[in-house]
Formats: structure tokens, C-alpha cells, sequence
């Protein structure tokens, strides 16, 4: 499911910060703000996966226009944005074939494969998606 979180990004000391008033503890930094918008995608992607893995509810995004940043923020505010993520869903059980070896070699550095396998697949997709 694809929702799109609203955002606030502020810029302190040449840096720009991003923070979700939906996802308390979820904020990322960066040096400008195209980067920033990629790397607040990863944030809460990862955020809401994190959530989801401990099985805490996925808030709803609230609405851009409903959000302000707190009154200290607002002179530092540069942008509202949103910024589009995809749900983690629930897990399903589903059957792969690998190589034997590099299972093993898996197992050697992972306490849980599936997880591992996951975490290699969402890492790879971003890559191409050129983050």
C-alpha cells in the first residue's frame, strides 16, 4: 500500500534536517536538500519497517495542509513535503532456490535468513532506484 507521509525539512548550520510529525523519533540529516529527500524516504521506509517487524500499528499520514511545525521550528522551516513510501505488508511464506554455498554463507553471518534476505533485497532495490 503507498501512502505519502508529510514532512518538515529545516535547515540549521548549512545542514538540512527532516522530521515526521506522524513518526515520532523518525528524522534524518543531510547536506542539501536532494539528498534529503531521498534519504527521507529511506528513513521512514525503514522506520515503518522497523515498526512493522515489531508488530507496533502503522499510523495513518495526516494531511500536508493539517501539520505545522512546532512555533521554535518555524523560522527554520525550508519546505513541507511529502514524501511517498510503500507499507510493509505482511509477511508471507514463499519457497526460493539459491546456491547452496552462499546459503551457507548467509547463515554464517545472519541470525535469521529470511530477515537477511529481505534487508539484501530492499537495499538492492533502492540502489537501482538510484539512492
Amino acid at each position: 500500500m503507498k501512502y505519502n507521509y508529510p514532512a518538515f525539512m529545516f535547515r540549521d548550520d548549512g545542514k538540512i534536517t527532516v522530521v515526521f510529525p506522524d513518526l515520532p523519533g523518525c528524522l534524518t540529516f543531510c547536506d542539501n536538500v536532494a539528498d534529503a529527500f531521498l534519504a527521507a524516504q529511506e528513513a521512514v521506509e525503514g522506520h515503518l519497517a522497523a515498526m512493522a517487524d515489531e508488530g507496533m500499528k502503522i499510523p495513518e499520514p495526516s494531511d500536508l495542509l493539517a501539520v505545522e511545525p512546532e512555533a521554535d521550528d518555524a523560522p527554520a522551516l525550508v519546505a513541507k513535503v511529502l514524501v511517498p513510501v510503500t507499507l510493509p505488508g505482511r509477511t508471507v511464506r514463499t519457497n526460493i532456490t539459491i546456491e547452496e554455498g552462499l546459503l551457507d554463507l548467509i547463515d554464517a553471518v545472519a541470525a535469521n535468513r529470511s530477515q537477511f534476505l529481505a534487508e539484501a533485497a530492499r537495499n538492492e532495490l533502492a540502489r537501482r532506484r538510484g539512492r
